[in-house]
C-alpha cells in the first residue's frame, strides 16, 4: 500500500488514538491541568471589568419592581473573607491588600504549576508513543521478507523511523497541549462576550459577528490542506537525502577510488536544494495563516465598531467585550498553528502507518511444529520459484534429495538459481510451486524460529556488526562462555589474528568489519557458524573472494565445520567441491547434470568443460 492510497482509508485518526490510550490516566492529567489553565481566563476577565468601573463605583438595577445594588467584584470578595475593601473616601483598605497580595501570587503559581503538568505530560506522551511507534516499525521491519528489502531502500526506511516519528512527536507532545488549552480559553472567552453582551442589550450585534466569524476559519482549512501536501514531498525528500548519505557512507571506498567526491557532493547539495524549497514553501503556507487570520479579524473588528457607533453603544461597554475578543484571538491563532501541526503530523503517520501495514512475512502455519534435530534427509520436490507472479520462474521444477551426513555442491554460472536454492532451503522463500520436506515434513508446517536453529549459513558477503569480535562469534548462540568462543575461532583458523592485536577479543571490528581483512571477515563468520553447531550447513560462495593464501585457512576452517554435517555449499571455484558426495549443475534455475566430480568429468558436458576453463 502506497502513502497515498493509505489516506483515503479513514481509519488513520483512530489507529493513532489507539497508541495513545496506553497512556490515558496521564493523558487525563495533562487535559485537566489545561483545562485548569484555560479556565482561569474568565476569572481574569471579570477582574479586568474594574478596569472600566471605579473601585467604589455601584450601579442600580430593578428586580421585581424594586431597587437593588449590584456589588463590584472586589466587593463581593471582600464579603466572602468578612473584610471591607474600600474605606469611607473609596480608598483600598490594608486587609484587602494583603487578600491580594496572597491571592494573587498563590493564584499565578498554581496557574504556572498547571501548565508545567500539562506540558510534562504531553511532552512525555509524546515521547512514550513515538518510542511505541519505532518499537513497532522496528519489529515488522525485522518480520518482513527478503523480498521487501530487496525492493526497498534503507535509507528511506531509517527516515521513516527517524525523521518521520520525530514529527509525530510534535504532533503530541506540543499539539495536544495546545488543544487541551486553547479550545477552553475560547470557550472562556467567548462565554465572557455573551454574558456582557446580555447585560448591554447587543445580541444583536453579537450575532452579526458569530455569523461572520467562520470567515475566520476558512485560511486554516485551505492553508492546512497545502501545509500537509508540501509536508509529505518534503518527507519523501528528507529520505531520498538520508537514502544518499546512507549509500555514500557505506560504499564510501569506491567514491574515492573512482574520485567521485565532487560529484557526490553536487549530487548531494541538489537533493538538499530540493529538500529546502519544500520546506520552505510548507512553511511559508503555514506562516501565511496569521496574517491572513489577522486580516479578516481586522476588518470584522471594524465593522464591528462602526455597527456599534451606529446603534449607540457606550465606549465602556465596546472595550470590555473588546478585551474578551483579543483574549479570545491569541487561543484562535492557536488553533491555527494546531492545524498546522496535525496537517504535518498526519502527513507523516500515513507514512508510518504505510509502513506497519507491510506485509511481506513469510507465513507461518498455526499449526506449526518445532523440531530439534535433523536426522534423515532434505527433498526438493518438484520446486518452482519466481519472485512475482509475472516474472519468469528463477527455479524451474527441480527436484534434490540430500541425505544427512553428506555434502551437495550447487556449481553454475552467475544468475542461474543458486544462490535461491539455498535461500528456499533456509525458508527465506517459498517455493511457487512443489515443496521442501525437512525428515519428511514440509518446511511450511515447521515453526521458522526452530527451522534457523537447525540451520546455519556463511555467505560469500560477510555480515558482521560494529561491535566486539566475541559479540560477533557470538551472535545468535545465547550464553556462549568465552571458552566455547575462544573454542570455536580456534576451528575457524581465527584465533592467532585475533589475539595479534591488544584487544583481543574485545576489539571492536567497525562498520560491517571495516577494520578486519575479508579472510578475517570470513573466520569469524566461520567461527560463529562453528559456535552455533547447526546440523544443516549452507555455505554459499565462502572463498570466492579470497587470495590462495587466505582461501587453504578458510577451507581448513571450512573442513572443521562441515564435520558431521549435512552441507549445502555453493561455489564457483570448482576445486572446493572435488570431494562433495554429490555435485549439482545449474543452468537457467534447472539441474543440468549431477553426479560426483568424477563422474561429470568423465561424461565431458559442461562441468567439465567449466574445470578445464579453471585450470587454464
Amino acid at each position: 500500500m502506497t502513502d497515498s492510497q493509505y489516506i483515503t482509508s479513514g481509519s488513520v485518526l483512530r489507529r493513532f488514538i489507539a497508541y495513545i490510550k496506553p497512556y490515558r490516566a496521564r493523558l487525563a492529567l495533562g487535559v485537566v491541568a489545561g483545562l485548569v489553565c484555560g479556565g482561569s481566563l474568565y476569572g481574569v476577565l471579570q477582574s479586568m471589568q474594574n478596569v472600566f468601573t471605579p473601585w467604589d463605583a455601584v450601579s442600580t438595577v430593578v428586580v421585581d419592581d424594586s431597587e437593588s445594588t449590584e456589588r463590584t467584584i472586589a466587593e463581593r470578595i471582600a464579603e466572602k473573607f468578612d473584610i471591607q475593601s474600600t474605606t469611607s473616601d473609596g480608598q483600598m483598605t490594608w486587609q484587602f491588600m494583603i487578600l491580594g497580595l496572597v491571592a494573587f501570587p498563590v493564584l499565578m503559581l498554581l496557574r504556572a504549576f498547571a501548565i508545567y503538568v500539562n506540558k510534562f505530560c504531553m511532552r512525555w506522551i509524546g515521547a512514550s508513543v513515538v518510542r511505541d511507534l519505532r518499537d513497532e516499525m522496528f519489529k515488522r521491519l525485522q518480520s518482513q521478507s527478503l523480498k521487501f528489502f530487496g525492493k526497498s531502500d534503507v535509507g528511506q526506511l531509517i527516515s521513516k523511523c527517524t525523521n518521520d516519528t520525530t514529527v509525530v512527536e510534535q504532533l503530541v507532545s506540543v499539539t495536544i497541549s495546545a488543544v487541551t488549552i486553547a479550545p477552553i480559553e475560547i470557550i472562556a472567552a467567548t462565554t465572557f462576550v455573551i454574558v456582557q453582551a446580555v447585560r448591554y442589550e447587543m445580541l444583536g450585534l453579537l450575532t452579526m459577528v458569530f455569523i461572520a466569524f467562520p470567515l475566520c476559519i476558512i485560511p486554516i482549512v485551505v492553508l492546512g490542506r497545502i501545509v500537509k501536501r508540501h509536508m509529505q514531498q518534503a518527507l519523501a525528500k528528507i529520505s531520498n537525502l538520508v537514502s544518499r548519505m546512507h549509500e555514500n557512507f557505506t560504499g564510501v571506498r569506491i567514491v574515492k577510488a573512482f574520485n567521485m567526491e565532487d560529484k557526490e557532493n553536487e549530487r548531494f547539495v541538489k537533493m538538499n536544494a530540493d529538500y529546502f524549497s519544500s520546506i520552505i514553501r510548507a512553511l511559508r503556507a503555514e506562516l501565511m495563516m496569521t496574517p491572513m487570520m489577522e486580516v479578516v479579524a481586522i476588518v470584522l473588528g471594524c465593522i464591528f465598531f462602526v455597527a456599534c457607533y451606529a446603534t449607540g453603544v457606550k465606549l465602556s461597554q465596546i472595550m470590555s467585550i473588546t478585551i474578551a475578543a483579543m483574549f479570545a484571538y491569541r487561543p484562535i491563532k492557536h488553533v491555527a498553528q494546531i492545524n498546522a501541526n496535525i496537517q504535518r503530523g498526519r502527513a507523516a503517520v500515513e507514512r508510518i502507518f504505510a509502513l506497519i501495514d507491510a506485509d511481506t512475512s513469510i507465513p507461518e502455519s498455526p499449526d506449526a511444529v518445532t523440531i530439534e534435530k535433523f536426522a534423515d534427509s532434505v527433498v526438493f520436490e518438484n520446486v518452482s520459484f519466481r519472485y512475482e507472479d509475472n516474472e519468469p520462474e528463477v527455479i524451474d521444477n527441480v527436484s534434490i534429495e540430500i541425505s544427512a551426513g553428506t555434502v551437495v555442491a550447487l556449481v553454475g554460472e552467475t544468475g542461474s538459481g543458486k544462490t535461491t536454492l539455498a535461500n528456499i532451503l533456509a525458508r527465506f522463500y517459498d517455493p511457487s510451486e512443489g515443496r521442501v520436506l525437512l525428515d519428511g515434513r514440509d518446511l511450511r508446517d515447521i515453526e521458522i524460529a526452530s527451522l534457523r536453529k537447525i540451520i546455519g549459513v556463511v555467505t560469500q558477503e560477510t555480515i558482521l556488526f560494529n561491535e566486539t569480535v566475541a559479540n560477533n562469534i557470538s551472535y545468535g548462540t545465547e550464553n556462549a562462555t568465552d571458552d566455547e568462543i575462544i573454542e570455536a575461532a580456534k576451528k575457524a583458523n581465527a584465533h592467532e589474528f585475533i589475539m595479534s592485536v591488544p584487544e583481543g577479543y574485545d576489539r571492536v571490528v567497525g562498520e560491517k568489519g571495516f577494520v578486519l581483512s575479508g579472510g578475517e571477515r570470513q573466520r569469524i563468520a566461520l567461527a560463529r557458524a562453528i559456535l552455533r553447531n547447526p546440523p544443516i550447513l549452507i555455505l554459499d560462495e565462502a572463498t570466492s573472494a579470497l587470495d590462495t593464501v587466505t582461501e587453504r585457512q578458510v577451507q581448513e576452517a571450512i573442513a572443521r565445520v562441515m564435520e558431521g554435517r549435512t552441507v549445502f555449499a555453493i561455489a564457483h571455484r570448482l576445486s572446493t567441491v572435488r570431494n562433495a558426495n554429490q555435485i549439482l549443475l545449474v543452468e537457467d534455475g534447472r539441474i543440468a547434470e549431477r553426479g560426483t566430480h568424477d563422474e561429470l568429468y568423465e561424461a565431458g558436458g559442461h562441468y567439465r568443460t567449466l574445470c578445464d576453463m579453471q585450470m587454464v
